[in-house]
This record gives C-alpha cells, structure tokens and sequence, in this order.
C-alpha cells in the first residue's frame, strides 16, 4: 500500500478541502473502466474521470504517441512559427465536426476555450464592420468554465459571487429550461419547454440585436445537473440567432466525443452552431487540451478583414502544444477504429432503461438521461442542501463506484466502452445506497 502524501501544500479545486484532507479519498492507477485507490480497492468509474475519459483509461495508443512525440519535439512555439502535428491535429478535429465548422483554435481547457468563442466572436462582429455587437447571452444553470467570460455567460451563483463585482458587464442570461412539474421522469428529451426560448427575443428586444454579440448554450447543461434540452428548443435557439445575425455557440466541453453516441452534440440534433468549444473528450483527458471549432466564414471575415499582421490578438503558450496534438490525434483515431461512438451509442438504451429503474426509489424526485448520461435528483434535506447527495457520493465511493454530484443531483456519465453488466453495476450499488440514507 502506497504512504499517504502530505496533503497540506496542494490548494484542491472545487473541493471542500478541510473535509477531504481530514478523510481524503485517493487514487494511485486507472486502467479500463477503473480506477485502484491507494488502498487496493478497484472502483468502477461512473463518471468518466470528470466527463473526459470517453475511451477508458490507459489507453496505450494514446500513450505511445505522446512517448514519441515528446522524444521528438518536446516543444516548439506557436506564434509565428509552427509544427507539423498541429495542423495535423487541427484537420483531425475538423474531419469530426459539423459541415463548414474547419477552423480550429487550440486552447489547454474548456474555460479557456469558451473565453476564445467569446473573443472570436466579438472579434468577428468587429470585422464584420458590426462593433456595437458586444453583448453576450448566456443561460441560467449554465456553466462555461472559470474564466472570467466564461463565469460571466455561466449561470451557476456559488460560482459568481466571490467575483460578482469583476464580471463582464454586457451580459444577459435565458432562462435554464429545468421543470419538474411538466418535465419529471422523462427519457430522452422532454416535450415540455421549447417555447423557453423564446425569451431570447424578448433580450432583444430590450437591447435591439444590433448590440448582442452571442448567445452561449450547452446542448445538455452537464455540471448543473444534467439538462436536458426540451424537443425544438435548440432548433429555436438557432432560428432566432440566425434570424438576427447573432452568433450561436455551442459549449461541448462535455458533449464532444461521443456522450450522445455521435461526434457532438452538434450532429445528434441536427442543428449547426457558429462555434462549438471543445475540451474533456478532445484527448481523452491524456494531456490538457482544448479547442475552439469555428464556421470557416467567422474565420474568413476575422482573417481576411485585416490590413495585414496579426488578425486575432489571442492565443496561449500552449496553443496546439506538440504532446497536445499527439494526444489529439491519436484520440480521434482510437475513436474511430474503436468503434466507441458505436458503443455508446448500442448502450444508450440499456443505460436509461437502468437509470429509470431508479423511479420510486428513497428520495428521488426525478430522473432524465441522453445518450450515455444521466441524472437522478434527490430531495434535499431540510436545512441542508446537497448533504444527502454527498453522502450518496461518499458511500457509492465506499461500495465501489465514483459518480458525480452537485446540490442533490447524482450524475452518471462513464466512460463510452461501458457493458452492460457494468451499466447494471453502477445503478444497482446506486439504487441500494439510496435505501441506506436518510
């Protein structure tokens, strides 16, 4: 068994970390579908990591390719200069979206990709001799990573508060399309919902289009809680922002790669955004990276509307870093040969049917799914929100299965190479630690 380390230095991310250090929960090796704790114990990961590992851990075709790549160019910088393997990797991301999105942008996360939708498109309206486009839409309950911009369009209040006085001031928000009363227990989308949109022309009309840069959405709102999108909201959405110039981007920080059993979210609902932002899936979780996707128009306006020099004063360090792209590549192409969209796909329907079991269980007042993910909401305790979640978290951990948690809503997005016994696994060491709290 492997020495605990001292837990003191490291500042943990989105933790509580005054309860985690006094009972911390460590893992020292994942292969497959599991992770091994540093107790021994083998634990089934229902979450993929954290909605990124699509192809399983330990992916050796990953890792080779980074092996060699970093014995042959460890890094090489990305300003006015370039290496071969990002352009190759940018046309691998390309190959895999939608028809026209061909520009890609290399970012290190999903926040740091959403902040570059948010540029590009700004950037774009400028180009475009539109300047007075600068308002940004965003939804409630959504969540677009940790940047500033990304806090600012995101609509998670915890996540604000600390810095409400710092955000981006030209910001609006829609209304998130969460509703038990019409939408309880649905499988699939819900039928309920899709006039929500609607009251993007009202934000309009209040601001005149004239201003209104963007609107920013998750397909399926994953960290709030698994939000499904009701049947025509999406379709809506892109009427209206077509309609009115506006740009449409879709967050696929946690769609991207096969969670719907397709390359994006994009694809599964038939409906082509301006950008789509990219992150998790992108390299399997092997390395950092994100990425922006953008229609080869948006590119053309920005690129071609410049005088000369630089078009776009934006970028990063690690912009399409020689290891990312490895990674990037090679995850692309285990997709593929892997068949894991396929999978995923093939097992969808195992997944809800388990899922929906859950119905009738202690404490569960809703359950919806899509694709390969799912969420089951709880009721809070009196006085204590998102206790009992946690404690359903901790003792699934404890039986042997990671799962996700925020408020009371457990969430459930394993790795797309699931089985079915798996698939059963999961739910039924789930089912039965909701009989076991109070």
């Amino acid at each position: 068994m492997r020495q605990t380390p001292d837990l003191s230095h490291f500042w943990m991310p989105f933790t509580a970390n005054k309860n985690f250090k006094a009972a911390p929960r460590l893992l020292k090796a994942a292969k497959g579908m599991y992770y091994t704790s540093t107790d021994d114990r083998q634990i089934l990961d229902g979450c993929a990591g954290l909605w990124c590992v699509n192809a399983g851990h330990g992916r050796e075709e990953i890792t080779r390719a980074m092996i060699e790549q970093i014995h042959m160019l460890d890094y090489a910088p990305g300003f006015q200069m370039g290496h071969p393997i990002a352009f190759e990797a940018a046309q691998a991301v390309a190959e895999f979206m939608p028809n026209g999105i061909n520009k890609i942008f290399f970012t290190n996360s999903g926040s740091e990709s959403v902040d570059t939708a948010l540029k590009i498109a700004l950037a774009y309206h400028r180009a475009n001799g539109e300047p007075t486009r600068s308002r940004l839409i965003g939804r409630e309950r959504g969540y677009h990573g940790v940047g500033f911009g990304g806090i600012s369009v995101g609509g998670i209040s915890p996540n604000r508060k600390t810095f409400s006085n710092s955000l981006l001031p030209q910001v609006d928000h829609l209304p998130h399309t969460h509703n038990l009363e019409h939408n309880a227990y649905s499988k699939g989308q819900p039928a309920w919902g899709a006039h929500l949109a609607d009251e993007l022309e009202n934000i309009i009309a209040l601001h005149d289009a004239s201003t209104i840069a963007a609107v920013i959405v998750e397909p399926i709102a994953g960290s709030t809680g698994v939000l499904i999108p009701p049947k025509g909201y999406l379709e809506r959405l892109r009427e209206i922002t077509r309609k009115h110039g506006i740009l449409l981007i879709f967050d696929e920080v946690i769609t991207g790669f096969g969670r719907l059993g397709t390359a994006t979210a994009s694809e599964y609902f038939g409906i082509t955004p301006d950008l789509i932002t990219l992150a998790k899936g992108l390299s399997n979780a092997a390395v950092p990276v994100g990425a922006v996707a953008a229609q080869e128009s948006i590119y053309n306006t920005i690129v071609n509307g410049s005088a000369g020099g630089i078009e776009l004063f934006h970028g990063y360090t690690y912009s399409g870093h020689p290891l990312s792209a490895a990674a990037v590549k090679a995850t692309l192409e285990l997709y593929k040969k892997a068949h894991i969209f396929e999978n995923a796909k093939a097992m969808s329907g195992v997944f809800e049917q388990a899922a929906h079991a859950l119905k009738g269980f202690p404490h569960v007042l809703d359950i919806r799914n899509l694709g390969l993910v799912a969420g089951v909401e709880l009721k809070p305790r009196t006085g204590a929100p998102g206790a009992r979640a946690a404690e359903v978290f901790q003792k699934c951990y404890e039986q042997g299965v990671l799962l996700r948690y925020t408020s009371d809503i457990i969430a459930i997005s394993p790795p797309l190479i699931i089985n079915e016994e798996q698939i059963e696994h999961i739910f039924n060491v789930l089912g039965n630690v909701l009989k076991q709290v109070d």
